[in-house]
């Protein structure tokens, strides 16, 4: 259902933020009630486009936005939020997801190493990562999901910045910014819940680990942003 395009009508105003009430005037679910969220007032009527479900105390309502318009989970959590009108734990799906995380790397005597971590449901090895959380910039979304997901406390590189666009499973649109991180410290402490495992790794290793096309090109971005800022000691700086 996510996705999928409906004629909506707007029915009132639920905060001054953009959330409307409103239901699907036309389509296998016509006559739904469903919260329409929108950059300005849209049309009394208007075709849209289903970008999210929320579950509050066993009631489900979709969430429509005008075609063109996109909305991660943070930016829909707050928009909800400020209706009044949801409970502390309500559940909500996303037609679009959006993460953020870094590439870390340490420093050793014998050269860089890479550490990668394996998801608790993924079982493939990737970058410290994690959806970002209300009032969070993308940045902060990663440190945070580092210092989560490993213990460690990492430095940014400023000037790097790696956008990966992938659908993992149905219609969701999943978006990863990646930024480049140096540690000090590989003494790794993950979170049981998130983490199966992790691995420091050279570069030659990580490309052998690494499943997926845009995990190996943001890996080689890594690398050379490195190689750059070593060879130039300029540019990009923690």
């Amino acid at each position: 259902m996510l996705g999928m395009c409906v004629d909506a009508t707007l029915y009132g105003r639920l905060s001054d933020n953009g959330l409307y009430s409103g239901y699907i005037s036309a389509s296998n679910i016509k006559n739904t009630p469903a919260y329409i969220v929108s950059e300005k007032r849209p049309p009394e009527q208007f075709m849209g486009t289903i970008i999210g479900k929320v579950n509050d105390n066993g009631t489900s309502r979709l969430i429509v936005a005008p075609p063109g318009q996109i909305y991660y989970q943070s930016n829909l959590r707050e928009l909800l939020n400020s209706s009044g009108r949801m409970g502390d734990n309500f559940q909500l799906r996303c037609l679009y997801e959006k993460s953020c995380g870094a590439v870390v790397f340490i420093r050793r005597r014998d050269g860089i190493r890479i550490l990668l971590v394996r998801n608790c449901n993924g079982k493939y090895w990737s970058f410290p990562k994690g959806h970002m959380e209300i009032g969070e910039n993308e940045r902060q979304t990663a440190l945070r999901e580092v210092r989560e997901e490993t213990g460690l406390a990492v430095k940014l590189y400023k000037g790097y910045r790696q956008v990966s666009d992938y659908s993992p499973f149905g219609n969701i649109k999943k978006r990863v910014i990646f930024f480049l991180a140096e540690t000090r410290s590989d003494k790794v402490r993950i979170q049981r819940s998130e983490i199966e495992n992790y691995v420091w790794v050279t570069f030659e290793q990580a490309s052998k680990l690494c499943s997926y096309k845009n995990d190996l090109r943001i890996l080689e971005t890594a690398r050379q942003a490195i190689i750059k800022h070593d060879e130039e000691k300029g540019g990009l700086r923690p």
